[in-house]
């Protein structure tokens, strides 16, 4: 049971919340760089001692469940080597617990009454780190050498005095020095508003009350965690899902997972996924444990703190050397894509358990496309994590315009991109007749289009799920898959979905990238024909569309508004019926 007071546990759980948010809003007010700034590619918590979370931010939960591992690694690297003024930086996967290079980790101790206390820590993706390919997302690199700037634990900022040689030595190895370098200062001044925050807390409640509040919030989570995992049904629940592959040929990449419940313990094991390759798809085995613990907290209904303690209650496996738990030197540069399809099939194993909770599948998560050249003498790097879309639940249509569960990130503003950047946004919208039928309607898919305004540029674009479209659920339709194309006058060409190396865009080419739509959830033709006539309103489905894929016959009535043609909807629907009973009979 908790030693602190229930009402000052709360009074604590949301204090050291705060302080979080505080490090994340002085990251989004100074950060340089648009995939940090707009587009929210940072993570941001506040831990203890010990390298255990008390409270994260309101960021990316893919990054949130991996600080642990990187902090532990940290400690166990620099022993006693801890001093006020600190401030450490790394990146590394294997070196340092990281999860790709371009992510680069900067925390800072917390002292107090000259004691170590805990730690200010900050996470962003950086817009370049070197390696082989503009924005270092190399799919196509053989070796993590091949990516970019390691980091090691290392000190940037040692007692106070900045480490000069590191700061040459990281801005000569980028294309981007200015934003690298901004962003790294943005992320120590968030480190130091952290520091403050909880400075203050231990002097308003002293040390003893403070961490026994530590300790007791870690517990209640991890009470928390155990009894909303109690209420899914025991066994072990399978599925399996893929990546499209890397490339003009690609191969695809196999997800298996088998999520054991037994009480209120979570198993999430990996065995049978694809061993690991040679491209930069790798995920880092703490970003795989980060996306297990994402995904089975976003099935939890009560309000558990987002500290270390639920993410106890969830153990993860992953066979060394494999696409999710790869050994030195593999390449992980764009291991976000197997994130996201790692929550995907969690929640496509734990639909069969609890179906109430999960949504068919939706785009797959953020789209990266990086463009990059040489303009007016300097050097320039766009990249964004473009999102997406949800699959339908039992009750809703999917969402469009919407994160990712694993990363609430964003869509820069097509005015910044234009300010900023020698490109210009053609068309930004939803496709009609795109989401997923079903009695729940999968959500739209996104198309998004970029002209090159410079001479030339070079294009590098990570996404998925073309060959392997969204799953609908509960006998929906699958979502529509996704589509990458170069456009030039009246030609256009495709490419695969994950690039091997860049292709060159001229001045005036129009890169055009649609992303997967949602899956359905139930059979269409359950669905209520109200609803599809507010669709055809919306075009959000096309009258064709409704007839084909609904069964609802829409018209346009004497006043010119939509209607729906009862008896021709009725008979629509009728011949479905009998169709399903004929292939029944046969």
């Amino acid at each position: 049971m908790s030693k602190t007071d229930p009402f000052l546990l709360e009074v604590l759980r949301y204090a050291f919340d705060t302080i979080a948010e505080e490090i994340t809003l002085t990251i989004v007010r100074t950060a340089y760089s648009q995939i940090v700034r707009d587009s929210l590619d940072f993570s941001t918590a506040l831990c203890d001692a010990r390298g255990r979370t008390l409270a994260q931010g309101v960021c990316t939960p893919m990054h949130l469940g991996a600080f642990h591992d990187a902090l532990r690694n940290m400690l166990a690297e620099v022993g006693g080597d801890v001093h006020p003024d600190d401030v450490f930086i790394m990146n590394d996967p294997y070196a340092a617990a990281g999860q790709h290079l371009p992510d680069i980790y900067v925390v800072q101790p917390i002292f107090f009454e000259s004691v170590l206390r805990g730690w200010s820590a900050t996470l962003a993706h950086h817009s370049d780190v070197g390696g082989i390919v503009a924005g270092s997302n190399a799919l196509g690199a053989r070796e993590i050498w091949q990516e970019g700037l390691r980091i090691p634990v290392l000190k940037l900022i040692d007692q106070g005095a900045r480490n000069e040689t590191l700061w040459k030595m990281i801005a000569l190895n980028v294309r981007t020095p200015d934003m690298v370098m901004g962003d790294l200062q943005a992320q120590i001044a968030a480190c130091a508003i952290g520091a403050r925050g909880l400075v203050k807390l231990y002097e308003r409640y002293g040390v003893d009350t403070l961490e026994q509040g530590m300790a007791d919030l870690n517990a209640y989570a991890l009470r928390l965690a155990r009894a909303e995992i109690s209420d899914i049904p025991d066994g072990t629940y399978r599925f399996t899902d893929h990546i499209d592959g890397i490339g003009d040929d690609p191969e695809p990449v196999i997800l298996n997972v088998a999520v054991t419940i037994e009480g209120g313990h979570a198993v999430v094991d990996w065995t049978g996924s694809s061993d690991q390759i040679e491209g930069g798809i790798n995920s880092t085995f703490p970003f795989t444990k980060a996306c297990a613990y994402a995904a089975i907290r976003s099935l939890m209904q009560a309000d558990v703190p987002n500290c270390h303690g639920f993410t106890e209650a969830i153990e993860v496996r992953a066979p060394e050397g494999s696409v999710v738990r790869p050994t030195s030197p593999g390449p992980c540069g764009a291991r976000g894509i197997t994130g996201y399809r790692m929550i995907d099939c969690l929640f496509g194993a734990l639909a069969q358990a609890a179906p109430d909770r999960v949504t068919a599948d939706g785009s797959g998560g953020s789209t990266l496309p990086t463009i990059s050249g040489m303009h007016e003498g300097r050097m320039f790097v766009f990249c964004e994590t473009a999102m997406g879309t949800w699959g339908a639940s039992r009750a809703n249509d999917g969402q469009e315009g919407v994160p990712h569960i694993g990363a609430n990130q964003s869509n820069v503003p097509i005015e910044m991109i234009e300010q900023t950047y020698p490109l210009r946004i053609e068309h930004y919208g939803f496709e009609i007749d795109s989401g997923g039928a079903g009695r729940t309607r999968g959500g739209m898919a996104l198309r998004r289009e970029y002209r090159v305004l410079s001479d030339k540029a070079l294009l590098n674009v990570r996404s998925d799920k073309r060959a392997f479209p969204p799953h609908g659920l509960d006998g929906g339709a699958p979502g529509k898959p996704s589509m990458n194309k170069i456009l030039f006058g009246t030609s256009e060409a495709v490419l695969p979905v994950l690039l091997s190396e860049p292709v060159l865009l001229r001045k005036g080419e129009i890169f055009s990238h649609v992303m997967a739509s949602g899956g359905g959830f139930g059979a269409a033709f359950e669905r209520d024909p109200e609803r599809v006539l507010q669709d055809v309103i919306l075009e959000k489905v096309s009258i064709q569309g409704a007839a084909r894929d609904y069964g609802v016959a829409i018209q346009r009535g004497d006043d010119e508004a939509y209607e729906i043609n009862r008896e021709e909807t009725a008979a629509l629907r009728a011949n479905q019926n009998q169709h399903k009973g004929d292939l029944k009979c046969s």
